[in-house]
């Protein structure tokens, strides 16, 4: 894996703010994975980065859907995988084919598509801290990932 940062977020405007910068930054076919208890977060953040792609849809988690498209400039594929039991069944959804299009990729749950994923991806951790706060870990792996997170500098102060 390449490299380590966390930061620390109070409320959901903060994680929204992220995300809209997370959104500003990521390029077509970013791949982007989103680890974190119910309620940590992750759909928040999506929701920020819908914001700044300038996508009309509301976000919302897919969990029943397993995955959302927000179509704009650039499309947003949001994937949640939390009720899937096995690879068949992302095999039976047509998930390798969504990794190849031109959008961004945004999973939640990404413990059973690790398998199917390249080697360039952001990972996201979300950890409670308290009531409002959380502890967002980010580890890049691959050049791209690399940049975004360099991008997001501009806006954020990382700790190691």
């Amino acid at each position: 894996m390449g490299e380590n940062k966390y930061l620390i977020t109070n409320g959901e405007n903060e994680t929204i703010e992220l995300g809209k910068y997370i959104g500003q930054e990521a390029k077509p076919s970013q791949l982007i994975l989103l680890k974190g208890e119910l309620g940590s977060g992750k759909t928040r953040l999506v929701k920020g980065m819908a914001k700044t792609l300038n996508l009309k849809d509301n976000v919302s988690s897919p969990t029943y859907n397993l995955v959302n498209e927000y179509r704009g400039e650039i499309t947003l594929y949001h994937f949640d995988l939390y009720r899937l039991d096995n690879e068949m069944d992302l095999i039976n959804i047509g998930f390798e084919d969504y990794l190849y299009r031109e959008g961004i990729v945004v999973i939640e749950w990404p413990e059973l598509a690790l398998d199917f994923i390249n080697d360039d991806y952001l990972f996201l951790e979300f950890e409670f801290i308290s009531e409002k706060e959380r502890k967002i870990k980010f580890v890049t792996k691959g050049k791209n990932s690399k940049k975004l997170l360099e991008g997001l500098a501009k806006y954020v102060d990382f700790r190691n």
